[in-house]
């Protein structure tokens, strides 16, 4: 894992209180200063069944200073604590504390749970005055790297959308992130498709509509044909100096060939910026391949000069084998780079260009023992920066049947995904708003949920997990769903619109807050727990726990709109349970909005 240097900052208002009352408890000699007592805050955690309290602190910490077991220290801290909460500071907030084993169990008013439920949402998600974490350090975050000359799949989204949320999360939390994306516009999946299209096209390219989509089946063609041909010896020769004959040409930026790859080149770009569009993704930085091309290749033959690379029949690479990392190959006999030769100097330009702290990859785990190679050649080349250079690997995207390879065709494009989701919503759910709703109204409704079942889909899996691609199980409004969180918001837009009530709008003070029901306590603890689970995944990497959190808010919220009537409700509970409706919609929009998902206000 990348070691960010960053301190997490404690704002959790209930485990705040927590702290101050267990320090209270201690005698002058053994009191700890407010530092000390920070380091215990994440130890505090619920407790394994709800009716046991909201909060339990383990007070094994204590037990060597103490020189009591932590069940004593646990049962002497209770008896301290009932005089302790009665004081003015800690009145209304806590309703009652209990020992149980080791543990100090902690029940918190109604009152307190909506208030500091009130002050997280409004601090952390709409006035944006605190951060979750404080460092210095500037990060950059490369993910999304499809080639050019290829179709983009729904494999490629995975990247894409995990890339997106840890961005968004990333800047969320407080630290500083640079984004970036290094597409494959040279190699040789590109000199397969321009020979296919130069030698074996006999079609009319202006008859095509999408030049991206039409180039990702080219490509599928060459790699078959090639194949086919390599049973001929005449044929497969002649191709193997063509495909020589169209990188060199790309390296010296002249020819033919070169003219050919500037042209669709472009197709490609513009696809990758429509599916960006879609997904409501930007960069900071795009890196090409091809702009590193020249300049990686001068970079190791620098460095062979200086002795620290091997020349052997024409190729150039690195024996990595004292490091158990085998021979790291980095410029083939035919004088062309690798991937590895490439990564060699964007890492350079990166540090160089951005003044960043850390650079993270974002790229499955199939090219582990690659980034393992580059990093260990960076550090052997004196780069200092390569022990910032950190690897986040992750599992690939599977069909049922199997996986996919852009190669033999085994995919499903990602255009036509789109379009089967948004064409299976509009027909199966948004049909019951056409005389609502124009047809352009419930198109965007369509892509919008089709958007948010495809980043929550890519998500809710853990990174080191496979995920298999299943578009009707994706598509449900219910169970782990995207359309299932997205649909909870929208049908508490609905209540406020059947109330009439403006959210902005709702006052309430202290004394009015009646949320008694156990499901309303445990929906505001939720509520407050989210920030929480945000804040450790710059950390983990893992945004599967906010997908997953999301999830438990959803659930809470239509458990407490089954039980707990709004419309006949007296005053001062109707307008308790209309606040907390707006407080969990704000939740649930921030924690969309960290996963690149909009919100919908009707669904």
């Amino acid at each position: 894992m990348c070691g960010l240097r960053m301190k997490k900052n404690n704002f959790d208002p209930l485990k705040q209180t927590i702290l101050e009352l267990v320090n209270q408890c201690l005698s002058a000699d053994n009191k700890q200063d407010p530092d000390q007592m920070s380091l215990l805050y994440t130890s505090i955690a619920a407790p394994p069944k709800a009716n046991m309290g909201h909060l339990a602190f383990p007070c094994f910490e204590f037990a060597k200073s103490l020189r009591k077991s932590p069940v004593q220290i646990a049962q002497e801290f209770s008896k301290k604590l009932e005089k302790i909460i009665s004081q003015e500071s800690f009145k209304n907030k806590i309703e009652n504390i209990t020992p149980a084993g080791p543990y100090l169990n902690f029940s918190f008013t109604s009152e307190f749970l909506f208030l500091s439920a009130t002050k997280l949402n409004q601090d952390l998600f709409i006035n944006k005055e605190q951060k979750l974490i404080d460092s210095s350090e500037k990060v950059m975050i490369e993910y999304s790297q499809p080639n050019t000359h290829k179709e983009l799949h729904v494999g490629h989204m995975r990247n894409l959308c995990l890339g997106n949320a840890l961005c968004k999360i990333f800047k969320f939390s407080g630290l500083n992130t640079t984004t970036s994306t290094f597409p494959g516009d040279v190699g040789t999946h590109v000199a397969k498709t321009l020979w296919y299209l130069e030698h074996r096209y006999e079609g009319d390219i202006n008859q095509e509509n999408n030049l991206g989509t039409f180039l990702g089946g080219i490509y599928s063609l060459a790699n078959t044909t090639l194949n086919k041909e390599k049973e001929f010896p005449e044929k497969f020769e002649a191709n193997k100096k063509v495909l020589t004959e169209i990188l060199q040409q790309l390296h010296g930026q002249k020819g033919h060939y070169y003219d050919l790859w500037v042209k669709t080149r472009e197709w490609s770009i513009d696809l990758m910026k429509q599916v960006y569009q879609w997904a409501d993704v930007t960069f900071d930085r795009w890196f090409f391949e091809s702009e590193v091309d020249a300049s990686s290749l001068k970079l190791v033959n620098k460095f062979l000069e200086k002795g620290l690379f091997i020349k052997d029949q024409g190729a150039i690479g690195i024996n990595l084998e004292d490091d158990k990392l085998g021979f790291c190959l980095l410029i083939k006999s035919d004088g062309n780079g690798l991937y590895a030769t490439k990564d060699l100097e964007l890492a350079r330009r990166k540090f160089e260009e951005f003044n960043i702290d850390k650079n993270i990859y974002i790229v499955d785990n199939r090219q582990s023992l690659h980034f393992k190679q580059v990093f260990k050649t960076l550090d052997k080349m004196g780069f200092k920066q390569a022990k910032d250079c950190y690897h986040l690997p992750y599992e690939f995207v599977e069909l049922p049947d199997g996986a996919m390879s852009s190669r033999s065709g085994n995919i499903v494009p990602l255009e036509d995904l789109i379009s089967k989701m948004e064409e299976h919503l509009s027909e199966n759910y948004l049909s019951k708003y056409n005389d609502e709703l124009s047809s352009d109204e419930i198109s965007e409704l369509a892509s919008t949920i089709a958007a948010g079942a495809i980043k929550f889909g890519m998500n809710a899996v853990d990174p080191q997990k496979k995920i298999i691609f299943k578009m009707d199980e994706w598509l449900k409004i219910e169970g782990e769903s995207g359309p299932y969180i997205q649909y909870v918001y929208a049908r508490i837009q609905a209540i406020f619109r059947k109330n009439k009530v403006n959210p902005n709008e709702l006052n309430i003070t202290a004394e009015q807050i009646t949320l008694d029901e156990d499901v309303e306590k445990q929906l505001l603890l939720s509520v407050i727990e989210l920030p929480s689970v945000i804040q450790k995944i710059p950390e983990n990497y893992r945004t599967n726990t906010l997908c997953h959190h999301l999830y438990q808010i959803a659930k809470l919220y239509n458990s407490f709109y089954a039980s707990c009537p709004i419309k006949d409700a007296n005053e001062n509970v109707k307008l308790s349970r209309m606040a907390l409706c707006k407080l969990v919609a704000e939740s649930i929009k921030t924690g969309l909005d960290l996963l690149g998902i909009k919100a919908p206000e009707r669904m």
